[in-house]
């Protein structure tokens, strides 16, 4: 592998103009086909194989055109305190505030609360107009939107309060904004600070932003969400500036060491570029083994991902030693840039100059804690341990309405529905009775609705809707709490234990659905997944890394870490998203559940990026391992040549994700601040403090291989130690390298 990947880098250094031109065409290739791409839709939840998916399925076929794409808005009004919107003044305003809307070009239908059963509350407080489109929200015009919300205003002018929730006002998903360029300049500015030099730091940036170019227009055009996408740009924007920054580094130390710059890119790509191959590919194991859950919106997210890693991964190895041959010296510090070309006897004395070099904060760092191995592992273990107890009070669902801020329209409107008709108002239970194999339709239908009926935690139960064929009825059912409560769920649990009593009895099957169900349905299934898919993930990744780093405890022990980080990433997680810790400082105004996707989504990016440090980090120890030095030794070198590159790597990844905090999606908030929560403790307090300590205790027993897996395990060579002997060798003999790839 690092042969392969020293010939690749001299090859791109040498043909930088054609390397380059190459990626210029295929980012030119990717953008036009983005612009040729029609508008992403937004992610549905699609269950395959869950009773809510079964259900609406079953709708579609017996209901069929039923089930409009069309936005929809739900215009609430609330009569003044003291007063009731059934009055005659505030009801002539409710319609005639209904029948203006309801003229809009793009309006299907717009319901007059005061002839639908049900739309106004008990006390003839407040009302509801349900308003269907015959578009979907981002096909609305700007016309038709101003026209919804003037509703606010002339309700206002009628003395009344008027509020809309539902999709046709849903804003535009976010992809990126103002704070994620505030995280973009914080990371170049920890690269100006970590190589002092304008160019070197900006050679990441920019293969990066031409990694995330390629990835995110590639992805637009093969029609992923919004939500995808900004997913897909977050990591792709972390990890290519990360690698990058490592490949830089290396090339710059070769630099110092003597050689000439074809010669240290080649070097780096063959080192630092194995690293990143295989850092990249831990990463890209855990993104694409999200698709084992078999949830799709999950998988997309997955793949999109794991595509934009693979991307900064071939551009890390290829355009940029192509990049580094158009400026050869102006990446290295300003002290560098008149230096000579030196002897190969001369470069081995100063990488030995190098190991005996200057303490730095590395070493200092590392021999601290190789000193006191035993203390830091306990101390560490407890501190994430204690950090992960929130964990055990981890909620999951699909936070809707009630998780937008109180200043929202539809947060307000939520809000009055369920003061006015009950908490469970906002999230039904749609009961569909398939009396297809029953003797009498009606009366099956007419049991279901009785039974449920009398179930606790029920507020109402409408009269059985039936199909055209006869043979198929919904009931809606209104629970009495929230659609995100305990109670609700177990309510979802008690109906589903009915439907085996009324099939036996009548022949009819009955199944729950609606949007609450669907999310209940949603969260049972990451939960069951979660196991498998850790096994998958957890277990290909122990494989690699056992290739890697031919070891059998140095995997497990990068494994047994990632479980400390993420728990502790979760802790925090619960303590800012359900019991409100901190949460006005990053603009969380509603805690409740956590998205039902986020957990497993968490465990694949951090999985990943907790690998690629453990290889950034743990490679130069076994490197120093390897050509000789003693096992508390090597990971003190291990640290003087990475510890610093690693620190500024993780800094940069923090900034990037914490700039995704300040966005308004939940969703998107939720997984910036567990990825920047993560990355700090993986990176400062699991890799640079738990695996030093781990590796100091075990000695050379880290490093051992039986020897029936050593005849097994190809040896990958990402220490490069194959290649320098062969160089050293060639060098010796006066004999050109190899330049082919």
């Amino acid at each position: 592998m690092a042969t392969f990947l020293y010939r690749l880098g001299r090859f791109s250094f040498r043909k930088r103009r054609l390397v380059a031109l190459l990626w210029v065409a295929v980012l030119a290739a990717c953008a036009f086909a983005a612009a040729k791409a029609p508008a992403a839709e937004e992610d549905g939840f699609s269950m395959p194989g869950t009773e809510s998916q079964k259900a609406f399925d079953l709708l579609d076929q017996r209901f069929p055109g039923t089930s409009s794409n069309g936005a929809e808005a739900r215009i609430v009004f609330v009569a003044p305190d003291g007063q009731k919107v059934t009055a005659g003044a505030n009801k002539a305003a409710v319609e005639r505030i209904v029948t203006k809307v309801g003229d809009g070009s793009q309006v299907k239908s717009a319901i007059d609360p005061f002839r639908t059963p049900g739309a106004v509350s008990k006390d003839g407080t407040t009302a509801y107009s349900t308003v269907s489109y015959k578009e979907k929200s981002a096909d609305l015009t700007d016309a038709t939107k101003d026209a919804l919300e003037d509703t606010i205003q002339d309700g206002r002018d009628a003395g009344l309060t008027v509020n809309i929730g539902g999709s046709a006002l849903e804003p535009a998903a976010e992809l990126g904004g103002t704070t994620e360029i505030i995280g973009i300049a914080a990371a170049a500015v920890v690269l100006v600070i970590t190589f002092g030099s304008l160019v070197a730091a900006g050679l990441p940036l920019l293969t990066a932003l031409i990694g995330i170019g390629v990835g995110i227009a590639a992805i637009i055009a093969i029609g992923f969400s919004t939500t995808t996408t900004t997913l897909a740009l977050m990591l792709g924007l972390a990890v290519g500036i990360d690698y990058a920054l490592f490949i830089v580094s290396r090339y710059r130390s070769e630099r110092a060491g003597g050689l000439s710059a074809e010669d240290a890119t080649g070097r780096a790509i063959g080192t630092a570029g194995s690293a990143v191959v295989f850092a990249g590919l831990t990463v890209i194991i855990a993104l694409a083994g999200l698709s084992v859950v078999g949830i799709p919106q999950l998988t997309k997210m997955g793949l999109a991902g794991a595509g934009t890693v693979l991307i900064a991964v071939v551009i890390a190895v290829t355009l940029l030693p192509a990049l580094l041959g158009f400026a050869p010296k102006a990446v290295l510090p300003r002290s560098q840039r008149k230096g000579k070309k030196r002897s190969g006897k001369e470069v081995n004395e100063q990488e030995r100059d190098n190991k005996a070099g200057k303490p730095n904060m590395g070493t200092r760092w590392a021999s601290f804690v190789t000193r006191r191995p035993l203390a830091v592992l306990i101390f560490s273990v407890l501190g994430l341990g204690v950090m992960a107890v929130p964990t055990f009070s981890l909620e999951l669902g699909i936070p809707g309405d009630e998780a937008q801020p109180t200043s929202t329209t539809q947060r307000r409107a939520y809000d009055a529905l369920a003061d006015g008709f009950g908490p469970g108002f906002n999230g039904p239970l749609t009961i569909v009775v398939d009396a297809e194999n029953a003797a009498d339709p009606k009366v099956a239908a007419q049991r279901a609705a009785a039974d449920i009926a009398k179930t606790d935690g029920v507020v109402s139960v409408s009269p059985a809707m039936f199909n055209k064929g006869g043979d198929t009825a919904l009931i809606s059912v209104v629970p009495t709490t929230a659609p995100t409560s305990t109670e609700t769920k177990d309510l979802v649990h008690t109906i589903r234990g009915e439907a085996a009593g009324l099939k036996s009895e009548t022949g009819a099957t009955m199944l729950v659905t609606g949007t609450t169900a669907m999310n209940i349905d949603v969260s049972q299934k990451v939960t069951d997944s979660l196991l498998p898919y850790l096994a998958v993930v957890v277990g290909l990744a122990v494989l690699l890394l056992m290739i890697v780093f031919r070891s059998v405890l140095v995997p497990l022990k990068a494994a047994l870490g990632f479980l400390f980080s993420v728990g502790a990433s979760f802790g925090v997680i619960v303590a800012v998203f359900q019991w409100g810790w901190l949460a006005g400082l990053i603009g969380v105004e509603q805690t409740g559940p956590v998205m039902s996707l986020m957990p497993i989504f968490l465990i694949g990016v951090v999985f990943g990026l907790a690998m690629d440090y453990e290889v950034f980090l743990v490679t130069r120890i076994r490197e120093a391992y390897v050509h000789g030095e003693r096992p508390r030794q090597a990971v003190v070198t291990g640290f003087r040549h990475s510890a610093r590159v690693v620190g500024a790597a993780a800094v940069i990844m923090i900034a990037v994700f914490a700039g995704f905090i300040g966005m308004t999606e939940s969703f998107i908030k939720t997984i910036g601040l567990g990825l920047a929560s993560a990355v700090f403790l993986d990176a400062f307090v699991v890799r640079m403090t738990l695996v030093p300590a781990v590796l100091a205790l075990l000695g050379d027993r880290a490093w051992k291989l039986p020897r029936w897996l050593d005849r097994i395990v190809p040896d990958v060579d990402i220490e490069g130690e194959k290649l320098t002997c062969s160089l050293e060798t060639a060098s010796e003999m006066n004999t050109p390298e190899p330049t082919r790839v």
